[in-house]
């Protein structure tokens, strides 16, 4: 009695399935997986693969979040300790002992006005520099658009923003300071300016940063010199004293964190209507603002030129 080897049923079938869905990848044209190249071509190639990644973008802002307070027992309400503690700190040194509140009314809404701005730009540009080389892993496996990292530092910054401006909203509304009126255009007006030359740092440094690594030393160094340029925890009128006119206090308004923060002062700070501020703030906070889009324009476009090879740096 002979055996009969048993049928391979389907076997045939299944690899003539495969070979037409091989030959018609083979007969599909390759599309490029890197930025497309061109100022203006690739602007818009760019603008339409962040659209398209808007799920992963809202993904990772939560991540950043979440990363950012983990296995702590207080949670979000680090992104408020901080600040209010830097706040009693220039208080009681600066306010207290220097005796800057009494050139400053109100000085602990001048100064936490100041600082709610400022931590806003640190964060962005602080963690948009480590940002690439902190997603190493995930960069190297997998090609999708590498601004989405620090669009979402950009995120979450805004997010810790929005939670200090309702303490300082809260503050202003304790102490019957409430800002009203035409003031109040300054106060979006010179968030956009800071989020715009945050962002455009954030795109150059985090791609630098990935064939150099000492940008993020420098970062921290340079962020130490800028906050002490800008008017957090002194007044303009000072700085009027120091560098009265000339190309010094020009040199001075150059700086668009310090254009910005006094914006935001002057939008928040009520008991300081009287006090000086530059001459035509407003249009200054829009020249700045318009220098920033393109800023970002030209910072994304180094950024595509640099991400091509950020898998291989890392």
């Amino acid at each position: 009695m002979t055996s009969q080897a048993p049928e391979k049923v389907g076997v045939s079938s299944t690899s003539e399935v495969a070979k037409e869905r091989m030959a018609r990848l083979n007969e599909e044209a390759l599309v490029s997986a890197g930025p497309t190249r061109g100022f203006f071509r690739g602007t818009w190639q760019s603008i339409r693969d962040l659209g398209e990644y808007r799920e992963l973008l809202g993904l990772l802002v939560r991540r950043e979040l979440k990363a950012r307070y983990k296995d702590s027992a207080l949670g979000f309400l680090w992104s408020l300790l901080r600040p209010i503690a830097i706040l009693l700190v220039y208080y009681v040194a600066i306010g207290k002992f220097l005796g800057a509140e009494r050139s400053i009314p109100s000085f602990a809404i001048y100064v936490f006005a100041g600082l709610t701005a400022w931590q806003l730009f640190t964060d962005v540009v602080a963690g948009g520099t480590g940002c690439i080389v902190g997603n190493a892993g995930l960069i190297k496996k997998v090609y999708l658009p590498r601004e989405v990292f620090p669009l979402s530092v950009l995120g979450s910054g805004l997010f810790t923003f929005s939670t200090q401006f309702a303490i300082l909203v809260l503050g202003v509304v304790v102490a019957s300071e409430i800002p009203t009126g035409s003031r109040l255009l300054f106060v979006p007006l010179s968030l956009l300016v800071i989020v715009v030359y945050a962002t455009a740092l954030a795109l150059v440094l985090s791609a630098v940063n990935v064939y150099l690594r000492d940008v993020q030393y420098l970062v921290e160094i340079g962020l130490t010199v800028l906050f002490w340029s800008t008017p957090v925890v002194y007044s303009w009128a000072l700085v009027q004293n120091i560098v009265a006119g000339g190309w010094l206090q020009q040199l001075y308004l150059a700086n668009p964190m310090a254009v910005a923060i006094m914006g935001m002062q002057r939008g928040m700070w009520v008991a300081g209507t009287d006090q000086p501020f530059p001459d035509g703030l407003g249009t200054r906070l829009l020249i700045m603002l318009g220098i920033g889009l393109v800023l970002v324009w030209l910072a994304q476009r180094l950024f595509a030129r640099l991400e091509a090879n950020f898998a291989q740096e890392l």
